[in-house]
């Protein structure tokens, strides 16, 4: 018989409905039925596309016993951390004071009054790797909750002082300088990986705000090391077995250091986040493998992850058929099947081998050049590529029919306005029209369908919105408005990202801290009120906040939100200077802090010839911390960047300032690129193409 989990919305919890454990959601019907039974809460959170939710969910939640004496001892509850990213937030502080690290699934234990005193991440249902088994954890915890209640009650209250930091004023330092700025961005230098790009060692993540930070600096300074780095990152993830080489969109992380063995579950924040990073370095360099990756990820998106309400759902699972990453990868023996003659080019190109790189199969990458295949084969480089073509083709068709990895079709606001952005970028970019159309359907859905009275709402399924929005959903969804208005140039947009600017503000700003919050003032009281102020796989709310209020003082001259971004920068300089790795998009916001915005103003009739080729100048040049505005008349009214800015009829004028200096206006598209060009737009990859 299914448990309460049969009523929620979240695939993730619904994929525990039929578990033999009592599971409750997250509320106070857990808390109040603990505190009458007198036992602790056992706190399970994870996600529907994590690997080890999934090992840990068949090995203990589905097992008859263990449930047995979870039921008798615990009340139990089950969070979807992509839902209640508030939750998570505070209770993974706890498992990281606790045992030194994190993850998911998360096994938490709290007093009936929701104070953690306990717990770990997986735990196997037999004792092994040095990990007690689950069974014996819940033994030893009710225990010690019946005999040694004084002990751990202690404790909880001790652990709770983990929470003092996110709870005092924050504290403000001096404030970055232009210099201060691009120490902290080159200093990122000292974790890269000069060999296989990126940052850090085994396991391997993206890290794509942090090469943005990157190209920021090579776009203000000309540093050619800078731009370098990117592109040999971009290049290293993008040939790798992090990238889908047939469905294009990225897993999530390597377990190995040289993005070869995926973790295959696909995000949609680390597709929003890759794609517009590879947008920008199309702009920056005019990189045709840049542009190819963005563009196979947002077809990826459209065909895997829309909703028909316009929508994009939040993730694909990593396993399928009960294997991690089956969907994906390739037996020798069917490839060449496959390929026919075409097999000896395909296998050459993308390093597929009778033993496989992956448990006896292949998963693919690429593992040498064109140029080199044709070497190797005796084929002329146009005949490779042509016949990669066609297998590439066959190869995609051959796997469509395959079980499919498991959707998670829960849409998320803060996730959607990330890929907004970066859809609206790409749309713009490219001169695409079909994404265009998809930027402008999400952009609608998510005005009419999470965005109620400027308050955002977190998370939408089956048309309905659920769960109030936490500063991160406010923020990205208002950046994500800003990116159509860029793109469309209609005051509509551009008015609500106001709007949800003024809603950071007014729910999440507290004055006498001189901070955001991640939650609403009238949002569920827990026990703290989180304030997670740090970039981690997505940007923070906090650095998505001071970015917006950033952009709309430039658009709008708003004091006071700049004011509140310029504050929240200054308390939070000494760790970006510390830290920047951890920081990595609270630098592209002090990017347009610092060193300012890079402003455009296109004034003149935007249907006409001579604006469209100014606009698709611009749209073709990177130019961080971009403030673009454009057109004529009642539709730009009260806009400080078009105040006395006009052209003659037909004709249409540009305007670029920064740092309070402004080129003299041209109508000519070419200077228009180079007024906005970087000091020095070569650069070369660190990897042969």
């Amino acid at each position: 018989m299914p448990n309460r989990l049969a009523e929620e919305s979240s695939p993730y919890l619904q994929q525990h409905a039929d578990n033999p454990v009592d599971w409750y959601a997250w509320g106070s019907e857990a808390f109040d039925a603990a505190r009458a039974a007198d036992k602790p809460v056992l706190l399970s959170i994870g996600y529907a596309a994590c690997h080890w939710c999934h090992v840990m969910a068949h090995e203990s939640f589905e097992d008859a016993g263990t449930a047995r004496l979870m039921n008798e001892l615990f009340v139990n509850v089950k969070v979807d951390r992509e839902e209640r990213p508030d939750v998570d937030s505070i209770y993974m502080q706890a498992v990281q004071a606790i045992t030194g690290h994190g993850g998911w699934p998360m096994t938490m234990f709290l007093t009936p009054d929701g104070v953690p005193f306990y717990g770990g991440t997986y735990y196997p249902p037999e004792d092994r790797h040095g990990l007690p088994s689950f069974r014996r954890v819940l033994v030893s915890v009710s225990e010690a909750w019946r005999t040694k209640r004084d002990d751990v009650l202690k404790g909880a209250e001790t652990l709770r002082g983990i929470y003092a930091a996110a709870e005092a004023p924050a504290t403000a330092g001096a404030a970055l300088t232009p210099e201060e700025w691009a120490a902290a961005v080159r200093s990122l230098r000292q974790w890269y990986d000069a060999g296989e790009g990126g940052f850090g060692r085994a396991p391997k993540f993206p890290q794509p705000m942090a090469l943005d930070a990157l190209l920021r600096h090579w776009a203000r300074s000309g540093d050619r090391d800078a731009l370098g780095m990117v592109r040999h990152s971009f290049a290293k993830m993008a040939r790798g077995g992090l990238y889908d080489q047939l469905g294009g969109g990225f897993h999530r992380y390597t377990v190995d250091g040289i993005w070869l063995v995926p973790h295959f579950e696909k995000m949609l924040y680390d597709n929003a986040l890759l794609a517009r990073l590879a947008v920008h370095l199309w702009q920056a360099t005019g990189d045709a493998e840049a542009r190819r990756i963005a563009e196979e990820t947002f077809e990826w998106v459209r065909r895997e992850m829309t909703d028909p309400a316009g929508g994009w759902y939040a993730s694909l699972d990593a396993d399928s058929e009960g294997h991690e990453g089956k969907f994906y990868v390739w037996e020798n023996d069917d490839l060449r099947r496959l390929l026919g003659a075409d097999a000896s080019v395909a296998a050459a190109y993308w390093g597929v081998t009778a033993s496989g790189n992956f448990e006896g199969a292949n998963i693919l990458h690429v593992a040498a050049t064109v140029a080199e295949v044709a070497t190797r084969t005796g084929r002329p480089e146009p005949e490779v590529t042509a016949a990669l073509a066609r297998a590439r083709a066959t190869l995609f068709a051959a796997r469509e029919p395959r079980v499919r990895p498991a959707r998670d079709e829960k849409v998320l606001a803060s996730w959607n306005g990330l890929m907004l952005r970066a859809v609206a970028e790409g749309a713009r970019a490219f001169d695409d029209a079909s994404l265009r159309d998809a930027a402008l359907a999400a952009g609608r859905f998510l005005r009419r369908e999470m965005v109620h009275e400027d308050r955002v709402r977190r998370s939408w399924r089956d048309g309905t919105a659920k769960l109030a929005g936490y500063l991160e959903d406010h923020a990205a969804v208002g950046l994500g408005f800003l990116a159509l208005h860029q793109l469309t140039f209609d005051r509509a947009w551009l008015d609500d990202a106001v709007a949800l600017a003024g809603a950071c503000v007014a729910q999440f700003w507290d004055e006498s801290a001189g901070a955001f919050f991640d939650t609403a003032h009238d949002a569920e009281p827990l026990v703290t009120r989180p304030r997670d102020i740090a970039d981690n796989a997505t940007p923070s709310g906090t650095s998505l906040a001071v970015e917006l209020l950033l952009a709309v003082a430039e658009y709008t001259g708003d004091v006071e939100a700049r004011r509140r971004a310029d504050r929240v920068l200054a308390t939070l300089a000494e760790p970006l200077r510390r830290s920047p790795l951890g920081f990595g998009h609270l630098l592209g916001a002090a990017d347009l802090a610092v060193n300012g915005a890079r402003q455009v103003a296109i004034a003149g009739d935007p249907k006409s010839g001579a604006f469209r080729a100014l606009e698709r100048a611009a749209a073709g040049t990177y130019a961080p911390s971009l403030i673009l505005a454009g057109g004529e008349g009642g539709g730009v009214a009260g806009l400080p960047l078009l105040e006395g800015r006009s052209a003659r009829p037909g004709g249409a004028l540009a305007f670029v300032c920064e740092g309070f200096r402004c080129a003299l206006p041209t109508a000519d598209p070419t200077v228009l690129a180079e007024q906005l060009r970087a000091p020095d737009a070569s650069g070369t990859s660190e990897v042969s193409a």
